[in-house]
């Protein structure tokens, strides 16, 4: 079926139901950034792939809302099928909700799947309309009645890790939240997102791609812990030692009933992380805390052991890294690489790897004027054929037993211009700059973000993609809550937090330049003046050289760069054989 036909069946289905307009957000009941193909709404809809967006449809107009992230791919997917791109002012807000309020009467219906909206999204959306009059209903799913051959939920197998690996037991880490919960005057919590499961239970799967996680609930209530997962993914050993940590297994379908049935005094929710539809679905009796979920911030600290693999795994990631930047260069003459070909080549050098399990994210192997698309992904239409000119930048991570990596580098592929090295020269000033911050503590994202940008700001250049977001541990790439953006998100920076710093400069149609590190943040002293941190800078994989303009970078820049570079050597070099040492030890020089 056609995007067009869709479109028309969906409008269809409005007609009979009532319906004035449906909205399709991007998401599942877990409210995942990344979906199982069952979930893959907007895609099946409407053909845009993007990981961020919002579809609202009536009889009249049918729209995607996205960020400029996505701008240019949402123009190029959306052609010839019936929708319309709609740019977002403000990355994540739900524009549309004003939009439906000037384009709607009094009377008229609004409707969502409440599995598929997050409750602040359906707060939003309620807040916005109900006060005009305009109806909102949270429990239609026209998909159900047009999407022939969906997608059944992934029957992938689920596994435990052992305390050696996450530092810290299941059984402590449910004490450590019920504490947080009894701060909160509650005893009951419920959890739906998928990486604070896998983090409180200390369990795994393959469910959604990139994403260690598994679909699943789970229902604190007192002393009992209740599990809500499909049956036989987990091992009779499994369902044993989670019993033994307190965790009773049920079915997954049972989680709506569970919710039905609480009859505690009051239940905490996380509006970010939970669907309307379960929302919808407590007693009336029972008050609900909208707060964040407590494991939410416990799991963004990491602990000493979860640190020590993660350095292991930056190793690891530096390996591979290093033998992939080495063939490419030894081989893009060849005019047989293309930006496919490439990703592929790098996952498989990730792959050989001792507790490589997948990529953290699609790789973003973009040449030329495809790197000025910070999220761009090659398909068999756009992938270009490289040649020994110009800039290519590699956006890509690895997900291993021991750790998450993601990191963004910028190689030259050969005759650059004066401009792209001043643009490549001042991010990575900008890199820098945040990398050596230091900072007291209670210091928030938004103000490490600044630091970030003042180099590209002070030279009238900006990018409009954030700085850096969390990182998990053998989980989700993107882990909040804390994140290095302009938005005044109200979480300071803790100690054990890994986050990115991915400073940016887009030129749309010419090239796109980003250095990614993780890194993590520490105390380095206490004294009169108060507590006062800095970064540890994880990722272990060179900086190109060979585009800095040195006359744009302070001494200290220099410095840090050498040292830098110098250090990836060290590391690097016991795991590479001779002749990539060599080429490592040309590409690590001082400059």
């Amino acid at each position: 079926m056609k995007y067009i036909e869709k479109l028309a069946s969906i409008r269809q289905v409005m007609k009979e139901k009532g319906v004035d307009a449906y909205i399709i957000p991007s998401s599942d009941p877990h409210i995942s950034e990344y979906l199982p193909d069952r979930y893959k709404c907007i895609a099946w809809t409407s053909g845009f792939t993007g990981s961020a967006g919002t579809l609202v449809i009536t009889q009249d107009f049918a729209g995607l809302w996205t960020d400029s992230r996505y701008f240019v791919q949402a123009n190029e997917q959306l052609a010839g099928t019936g929708f319309e791109l709609v740019k977002l002012q403000a990355q994540g807000k739900p524009e549309y909700a004003t939009w439906l309020a000037n384009k709607l009467e009094k009377g008229q219906l609004v409707a969502f799947d409440g599995n598929l909206a997050a409750v602040a999204v359906a707060q939003a959306v309620q807040d916005e309309l109900l006060p005009l009059g305009i109806q909102v209903d949270g429990h239609i799913d026209i998909l159900a009645d047009v999407w022939e051959g969906r997608p059944a939920l992934p029957t992938a197998k689920a596994y435990l890790l052992d305390v050696a690996t996450t530092g810290q037991s299941t059984k402590d880490k449910l004490a450590a939240i019920r504490g947080k919960l009894k701060a909160k005057r509650t005893t009951t919590h419920f959890v739906s997102s998928l990486d604070d499961l896998a983090w409180i239970l200390n369990i795994r799967g393959n469910d959604v791609k990139c994403n260690p996680v598994v679909l699943s609930f789970l229902l604190i209530d007192g002393d009992k812990n209740t599990l809500y997962i499909q049956l036989g993914k987990l091992s009779d050993v499994d369902v044993a030692s989670l019993n033994a940590s307190g965790v009773t297994v049920e079915e997954y379908e049972k989680a709506f009933e569970a919710i039905r049935q609480i009859n505690s005094e009051n239940i905490l929710l996380d509006p970010k992380r939970t669907c309307f539809a379960i929302y919808d679905a407590v007693p009336d009796s029972v008050k609900i805390i909208e707060d964040l979920n407590p494991s939410t911030l416990l799991k963004a600290v990491k602990n000493e052991t979860e640190l020590e693999h993660t350095r292991n795994a930056m190793r690891k990631d530096g390996v591979a890294l290093t033998k992939f930047f080495k063939w490419l260069e030894e081989n893009v003459a060849s005019g047989n690489l293309s930006e496919i070909s490439i990703a592929e080549r790098l996952q498989q050098f990730r792959s050989e790897l001792d507790g490589f399990v997948d990529i953290s994210f699609d790789t973003i192997a973009g040449y030329l004027e495809h790197g000025a698309l910070p999220h761009y992904k090659a398909t068999d239409e756009s992938n270009a054929t490289l040649k020994p000119e110009g800039l290519l930048l590699v956006d890509s991570g690895g997900q291993y037993l021991d750790g998450t990596t993601d990191i963004t580098r910028v190689v030259s592929l050969g005759n650059i211009t004066a401009e792209e090295r001043v643009d490549y020269t001042l991010v990575l000033k900008g890199t820098i700059e945040g990398s050596t911050a230091i900072f007291p503590k209670g210091t928030r994202g938004y103000q490490i973000d600044a630091i970030t940008r003042h180099p590209l700001w002070s030279k009238l250049r900006n990018y409009g993609h954030g700085t850096g977001h969390g990182v998990g541990f053998f989980l989700n790439v993107h882990e909040g809550p804390h994140v290095f953006n302009s938005a005044a998100i109200d979480i300071p920076v803790e100690a054990g937090m890994i986050t990115s710093i991915e400073p940016g400069l887009y030129r749309e149609g010419q090239y796109g330049i980003r250095i990614e590190n993780l890194v993590h943040s520490k105390v380095i002293e206490s004294n009169y003046f108060g507590e006062f941190m800095d970064f540890e800078t994880l990722t272990i994989c060179y900086i190109a050289t060979d585009l800095v303009d040195k006359a744009i970078l302070d001494q200290k820049h220099i410095d840090w760069l050498n040292q830098y570079n110098s250090w990836v050597f060290d590391q690097l070099s016991p795991s590479l054989s001779e002749e990539e040492k060599t080429w490592l030890a040309d590409k690590t020089k001082a400059i």
